[in-house]
Parts: C-alpha cells; sequence; structure tokens
C-alpha cells in the first residue's frame, strides 16, 4: 500500500481515537473519521499481547491486502483496524471476511459489497 494511503503519526491516531466514530465485532475495532482527502488512510494497530512478530505480521497481511482488494470501493476516509485476541487463530479467508462484515457496520464501502 502506497505511503499517502497509510497513517502513521500518532497525532493523526489520537485525533481519530477521539473524533471518530468506532464500530466493532469480536475480531476487529474499526474507528472512522472524515477527512480532507480524496482517498481513504488506513492505520493497523495489532497488539503484542496477540502473539509473536511472525503472528502480529500476519494479521497485518491480511488486514492491508483485504483493503487492496476493495481500493476503489472505500470512501475517503480516515480508518483505524485495531486487531483483537480472537483475530490471531484465523486464516486470511476468515480475516477478510470478518473485517469485511465491520467495514459494512462502519459504512466505508460507497457500493455494496456480498
Amino acid at each position: 500500500m502506497e505511503k499517502a494511503y497509510r497513517i502513521k503519526k500518532n497525532t493523526d491516531f489520537q485525533t481519530i481515537y477521539k473524533r471518530g466514530k468506532s464500530v466493532a465485532n469480536r475480531q476487529f475495532v474499526v474507528y472512522t473519521y472524515n477527512s480532507n482527502k480524496d482517498h481513504f488512510r488506513l492505520g493497523i494497530s495489532v497488539s503484542k499481547k496477540l502473539g509473536n512478530a511472525v503472528t502480529r505480521n500476519r494479521i497485518k497481511r491480511a488486514i492491508r491486502e483485504n483493503f487492496k482488494i476493495h481500493k476503489e470501493d472505500i470512501i475517503a476516509r480516515d480508518i483505524i483496524v485495531i486487531a483483537r485476541q480472537p483475530a490471531k487463530d484465523m486464516t486470511t479467508l476468515e480475516i477478510q471476511g470478518s473485517l469485511e462484515h465491520v467495514l459494512k457496520i462502519a459504512k466505508v464501502f460507497n457500493k455494496k459489497i456480498k
């Protein structure tokens, strides 16, 4: 994912946490905040409590891949995805399904996704 699509700065994260809206399911928490950009930006947070670096990076890769697949379908917002404990035992396809579910609830898609 290109740099323009990333949220890296702590101040950006804090702004989205404080002013954004949150939606959650058992595996993920998603914060969304309306931005002035012409595309979405993504921040991913996976705690060390979820496992070692291999596990955390696998979860992050699966989340990033899901956003690459739906890149054209996502509204221009700042989005933070926080992985919860049950996500560590899921396959990439299960992560994709769960993430799509919570993103539909957060209304970040600009059209219907199956």
